[in-house]
């Protein structure tokens, strides 16, 4: 896919945008002249077509983990925020004489992740021991898939906007190099105030998925929104939970600027990081770093950087001029990973010791792409609102227990859901699961508004009084507090009179063809009823009278 052009340094998002061609050229002839005494003829050069605009392309690798009871190679169980190196087998400590034995979990979640990446699986794939020294990787290595990985070609289809600015035309592939088990290294936790580095091991052999996205992308918005349908995708599989902030999901971008037209420029590598917000500005930064900095007459050094989220920027952390040595092996204590099909399974093969691909490919759940559309056709609901669903967790759940619960329609329920309820739970931070209204009590609120019983504004009052306190039911507020519309006609022709009869001038202003008016009437009869009485009501009674 090509990389849609960027123009200026300050062309950090997908589309393009301009730099004055006075300043163009004066770039153009620094460049060119190195600033000596050629200057003045090199300035009154003209540019080659293009040299003032600016291509970006990203790639990215993601390590996502494996939801798993244990972890890769031990048996050692797999929890969160447990107390430190309390997790640990002799395996994972690399103590002489221990062996790995390869979580069938692990292999199967992988192999799920690919097909539903579209991925050609690999029958025979091979395990690697990649050397680097690292406080935290006690052995020295680790544990990885380099020459042949489980899974390979892939694709990931996401559109860019996903949500409000949803566009059959943003619609956009990014193509997955391939998919690769590999083992966590532990943690490290630098205390500062004693200068000592303390090691928790805890993570140290936790199984990983990495995916290798080619650079297909060109802006942080891409990569964010690609990450987030990968989420998604991985969530709805179970292979593996992708909760950035427990960091289950880490993610490294390489990122690199050129002239349309050009080779590909250096690249940098910023690494770990842990928010699709920080993802995207980390990226956008990067690329308008480069730009200045080519610009300017500089050099793009091939470095690893990381971004200090305080500061809103990337800085360097170590340059990569001189490749790293891994010393890559075969894995001598682990025999080549061969998968199946329904073909070639061996007839007396045991279930708890064989992978079968086809096996694990018929029991595929909807994925994300496929249920947004199913949403679209069943509900008739915006493409729109069926992201909106989709992206919070627990969200779609709640909608669909709704409908089944209530006679309005589907569209004012999504209405409901994605302005208020999602407003609520945003304003207090809360999950869909920390919701203090229930599924049944929202049906129950809007049913009374669907067979008009209460007006929309008691709606968004009862609704305020739901989420405040809990243990009450709409039916009871609304009697609590007199919310229920008016419903004796001849009560509400009188309060209709009352007020044409308060206010002459716009009765007159009508009269004379001043229709706007009638709404200011209908808000004054509203007023005086407390907001009980139906608008169309209303406006049918005093057009009658006004007749």
């Amino acid at each position: 896919m090509a990389a849609p052009v960027l123009r200026g340094a300050r062309a950090v998002r997908c589309w393009s945008l301009g730099v004055g061609p006075r300043r163009t050229r004066a770039l153009f002839a620094e460049s060119v002249s190195g600033r000596g005494s050629r200057r003045s003829s090199a300035a009154a050069r003209e540019p080659r077509p293009g040299a003032h605009e600016w291509a970006a392309v990203v790639g990215l690798e993601i390590h996502t983990q494996i939801s798993s009871n244990s972890k890769l190679f031990s048996g050692s169980q797999v929890t969160f925020l447990a107390p430190p190196n309390s997790l640990v087998s002799f395996f994972d400590a690399s103590l002489p004489g221990t062996l790995p034995v390869l979580n069938k979990r692990c292999v199967e979640a992988a192999v799920m992740t690919g097909l539903a990446l579209n991925c050609t699986v690999n029958k025979k794939s091979l395990f690697d021991r990649k050397h680097y020294f690292y406080a935290d990787l006690p052995a020295g290595y680790q544990i990885t898939q380099q020459r042949l990985p489980i899974a390979v070609n892939g694709s990931l289809t996401y559109n860019l906007g996903g949500g409000t600015h949803w566009s059959p035309s943003a619609t956009k592939t990014v193509r997955i190099k391939q998919i690769q088990l590999e083992q966590d290294s532990g943690k490290s936790l630098h205390d500062d105030t004693r200068s000592q580095t303390l090691i928790d091991l805890n993570r140290a052999g936790v199984g990983l998925m990495e995916v290798v996205m080619e650079p297909d992308m060109s802006c942080g918005d891409e990569a964010a929104t690609a990450v987030r349908e990968l989420q998604l995708i991985l969530r709805t599989l179970g292979t593996s939970q992708a909760n950035m902030a427990e960091g289950q999901l880490r993610v490294d971008a390489n990122i690199s600027v050129h002239h349309p037209g050009e080779p590909f420029g250096v690249r940098t590598e910023v690494k770990n990081l842990n928010s699709i917000r920080f993802l995207a500005k980390a990226i956008d930064y990067e690329i308008k770093r480069q730009i200045e900095e080519l610009q300017n007459g500089g050099k793009i050094l091939n470095e690893t950087r990381a971004f200090d989220e305080k500061l809103g920027c990337t800085v360097s952390m170590r340059d990569k001029e001189g490749k790293q040595d891994y010393r890559f092996m075969p894995e001598p204590n682990l025999p080549p990973l061969i998968l199946y099909d329904a073909e070639s399974l061996p007839v007396a093969a045991d279930p708890q010791q064989v992978v079968n691909i086809d096996w694990i490919r018929e029991r595929l759940p909807e994925l994300p792409s496929v249920t947004r559309q199913r949403l679209v056709e069943q509900y008739g609901i915006l493409p729109e609102h069926s992201f909106a669903l989709l992206n919070e967790d627990g969200l779609l759940e709640f909608f669909q227990n709704v409908v089944k619960e209530t006679r309005t329609e589907p569209k004012k329920v999504i209405g409901w859901i994605l302005t208020t309820f999602l407003g609520y739970l945003k304003q207090q931070n809360l999950a869909v699961s920390e919701s203090p209204i229930s599924p049944s009590l929202l049906a129950e609120l809007l049913n009374l508004l669907d067979r008009k019983a209460i007006s929309v504004p008691a709606a968004q009052q009862v609704f305020e009084e739901l989420w405040h306190n809990k243990g009450k039911t709409p039916g009871q507020i609304i009697r609590e507090k007199k919310l229920e519309l008016l419903q004796n006609q001849e009560e509400l022709e009188e309060i209709c009179q009352a007020v044409l009869d308060k206010h002459p001038q716009e009765v007159t202003a009508v009269k004379k063809g001043n229709q706007k008016v009638v709404n200011k009437l209908i808000g004054l009869v509203r007023r005086a009823t407390q907001g009980r009485a139906d608008p169309g009501r209303i406006k049918q009674i005093l057009e009658k009278q006004l007749q």
